[in-house]
């Protein structure tokens, strides 16, 4: 496996939106290709390089810093990194954009009522009941991302189609090699 050059896919939205699902899909299906992956998860970077960081907004910036630092380190090394994080504030995904020569901004959009719905984790509730100060979304703020290279809509699309959604881009950005991926996404053979 040898990638040509590495680059960072920053998955932003907010939490239950499908961050997690999404970046295991795309690592598969990238794996599948030939490419290196990693997967810098936000619940993961909490428990192992973030622990000790509150959730102000200073701290969550911090996370977003070290997580784009080691990011950037990956994908400098030939790495595709799939970074699935809240990340709420633009000020912090700007920091990872401009520190990151090859990123993609997507944007896992789904509706605040369909998540509260959803509430795999029983999160929303609590912190609707006021038992979890900070949370993004309910008494913090999401800023959406202004101009994204991909929006998947998680309330109107499948895991697959969001995954075929973020391919797309990345072909089109020329992220993906054509001699080593069909359009199906497994490995092609150039002989």
């Amino acid at each position: 496996m040898r990638n040509e050059r590495g680059l960072v896919i920053w998955l932003t939205g907010l939490s239950g939106a499908g961050k997690t699902t999404i970046a295991h899909a795309l690592s598969e299906r990238l794996q599948t290709a030939g490419y290196k992956v990693e997967i810098l998860d936000g619940d993961v970077v909490r428990q192992h390089f973030s622990k000790g960081l509150g959730f102000s907004k200073e701290d969550r910036i911090e996370n977003i810093r070290r997580v784009a630092y080691v990011a950037h380190l990956l994908a400098r090394n030939g790495i595709v990194v799939i970074v699935a994080l809240i990340s709420p504030y633009r000020e912090g995904r700007n920091y990872a954009r401009h520190l990151i020569s090859n990123f993609v901004e997507v944007y896992v959009k789904c509706p605040l009522n369909v998540l509260i719905e959803r509430d795999v984790k029983g999160l929303y509730a609590k912190a609707l009941r006021g038992e979890i100060p900070n949370f993004t979304g309910i008494s913090d703020p999401y800023e959406p991302p202004e101009n994204p290279e991909v929006i998947v809509e998680t309330d109107k699309e499948t895991v697959q189609e969001s995954v075929n959604k973020i391919w797309q881009a990345l072909e089109d950005l020329g992220y993906l090699s054509n001699d080593r991926i069909s359009d199906a996404g497994f490995v092609a053979v150039r002989r």
